[in-house]
């Protein structure tokens, strides 16, 4: 039998490939769409992570799909509430019935002779492998390794008669109560894990090199619940997102025009939460604001929990694991029973898939991305990025609509092959993810598309510039190369 054919096929059931999938199903329900998730369900991210109080690192009204806007005054959800979230879009969209899961995507290889994607993707309960062809390929893996985080090497790690843990693989109904616990690491994951653990243990300690930039919001939006009493839903939270990308963006290009003076304002609201008997050297980065991701906290939580006693913060280097804890530089000893190693991810582009044109191998680290969309030379493929200054979501959003408009320029016009290509060698040496200075970018730079110097291969990560380039701009320009007419309707097997 012939593998079944779908018109579009999405790789990746995650936050991105949920809201890709219903955008796509929404304006075209005439379109076969199937999405292929490794994973037993949908949620991505929100469904693999289960560590103590994980929540979203920004705003929900941003952070939420722009089709099915997040309705909830509380302004930071946590995992299991975003899961529901996504996992309610797919439902009200159709996108659900369209899940196959338990599938890894093992390749995908477009033929130039068929003018499809053929993809083989093993399902790994049975160890079967199953093959679709597409005519349209949509990545929504995200940029991690979703079977590791990264883990760096520790002195005397084997020495350690304790439990160590990476939280992105958290044992399921962990008791931590009244034990010692060390956290190593000071970004999103750590300033989550202290307040929603410090009630329950002994005491509970976040060892960093080095301190990142804190920003406490407030949990609640008071102005959002008021208004919910006197104008409609719709208007309430549509007024919350649209006031809340102003201020972020505000706040964001504040930060790089004037670094020393948003560093000063940024560092005096900390003192002003931490008051006099907490160390601001714990808490006053070497680099400047945005250089990496400004960790977000709700309602000073953090703050609150270090300011009990609690908690508490080390600014230190590891000499080395011991039995009961770990030996720092300065030789001071930190006891535990427990050490969490929240020290960030290994990136992974496509899940790990082979990816190649006629049998070529094809890796996205030679590649240009077209508008942040589309690959450079290779037909019919979209990889879909998050922004590294804002939610993700939003670029995903603006992402899904741009291949809506293409989509439909495409059958309008008699297209079903589209291909972008870089005629003026505008290539940087820089990755897409270049202007972070986070260690798991510069690890993974290696491994990230490439950056071009100039417009459409530039990723300026700005959403206002993104959205007149991606939702206003002429589909046609000197850069996106059509041909083919469309196949003719057949059965499509699923």
């Amino acid at each position: 039998m012939s593998p079944p054919h779908l018109d579009v096929l999405i790789i990746g059931a995650g936050l991105s490939g949920i809201g890709t999938a219903c955008q796509i199903a929404q304006t075209f329900p005439n379109k076969s769409l199937a999405v292929l998730e490794r994973r037993d369900r949908l949620g991505g991210t929100w469904d693999l992570f289960r560590y103590p109080g994980i929540r979203s690192d920004s705003d929900m009204f941003t952070f939420g799909y722009r089709l099915r806007p997040w309705r909830d005054p509380k302004v930071m959800a946590d995992g299991p509430s975003i899961r529901r979230y996504i996992a309610d879009t797919a439902r009200e969209f159709g996108v659900d019935k369209k899940i196959h899961y338990g599938l890894k995507v093992l390749r995908a290889d477009w033929s130039s002779d068929d003018r499809r994607w053929t993809v083989d993707a093993l399902h790994e309960a049975s160890g079967e492998t199953e093959t679709y062809t597409c005519q349209f390929l949509i990545t929504c893996t995200g940029y991690y390794n979703h079977d590791a985080g990264y883990l760096p090497s520790f002195p005397g790690e084997q020495q350690f008669k304790g439990l160590r843990i990476h939280p992105q693989h958290w044992p399921e109904n962990l008791d931590y109560s009244g034990k010692r616990v060390v956290v190593i690491g000071s970004g999103a994951t750590a300033v989550t894990l202290i307040p929603a653990m410090a009630d329950e243990v002994a005491h509970i300690t976040m060892l960093q090199r080095s301190p990142s930039y804190i920003v406490s919001v407030p949990g609640f939006d008071t102005v959002s619940s008021v208004l919910r009493h006197v104008l409609p839903d719709r208007l309430v939270y549509g007024f919350a997102r649209w006031r809340n990308l102003k201020l972020q963006r505000c706040v964001y290009l504040a930060c790089r025009r004037w670094p020393k003076a948003m560093r000063g304002l940024l560092l005096s609201l900390v003192r002003k939460q931490l008051g006099k008997d907490l160390d601001m050297r714990h808490f006053t980065p070497s680099y400047m604001p945005w250089d990496q991701r400004v960790c977000v906290v709700p309602d000073a939580d953090l703050f609150e929990k270090l300011k009990s006693g609690k908690a508490s913060v080390v600014t230190d280097h590891i000499d080395t694991f011991t039995e009961n804890g770990i030996r720092l530089k300065s030789g001071n000893v930190l006891e535990a029973d427990i050490i969490v190693t929240a020290t960030g991810l290994d990136i992974q582009l496509l899940g790990g898939m082979q990816l190649s044109v006629d049998g070529e191998p094809q890796n996205l680290r030679d590649h240009l991305t077209y508008k942040g969309v589309l690959v450079q030379d290779i037909p019919n493929l979209a990889v879909v990025f998050g922004y590294t200054n804002a939610p993700r979501t939003l670029r995903a959003d603006l992402t899904a609509a741009y291949l809506c408009r293409l989509f439909k320029h495409m059958d309008a016009n008699g297209r079903s092959v589209v291909v972008p290509h870089d005629a003026d060698d505008c290539r940087t040496d820089a990755s897409i993810m270049g202007s972070l200075s986070s260690g798991y970018v510069q690890r993974g730079n290696g491994t990230l598309p490439r950056q071009g110097s100039r417009y459409p291969w530039q990723v300026s990560h700005h959403y206002g510039r993104d959205s007149q380039m991606l939702l206003k701009q002429p589909l046609e320009d000197a850069w996106l190369n059509f041909s083919g007419s469309p196949e003719p309707r057949r059965s499509r097997g699923l």
